[in-house]
């Protein structure tokens, strides 16, 4: 098994970076739990609540650069 693992990795790892994201993607696809109806009709309640907030004012945006700078604040990339 480890053999192949890391035959498939170092294949994996010569394959242009638009398949590597796409293999990347199917493989955790295919690991991730399926999510509930439950799951999803709350997470659908949620991103209304918020956007609703947004757009009463109760909430602000904060631009992507914003954030990321922060990010690397409190976890500096290596």
């Amino acid at each position: 098994m480890a053999d192949t693992l890391e035959v498939l990795s170092n294949e994996a790892l010569v394959l242009p970076p638009d398949q590597r994201a796409e293999l990347a993607y199917r493989l955790l696809v295919s690991i991730e739990p399926d999510s509930p109806a439950c799951t999803d009709a709350a997470w659908d309640q949620e991103i209304e609540r918020r956007i609703a907030r947004f757009d009463a004012g109760e909430s602000r945006s904060i631009p992507a650069a914003e954030v990321f700078a922060r990010l690397s604040e409190i976890a500096p990339t290596r």
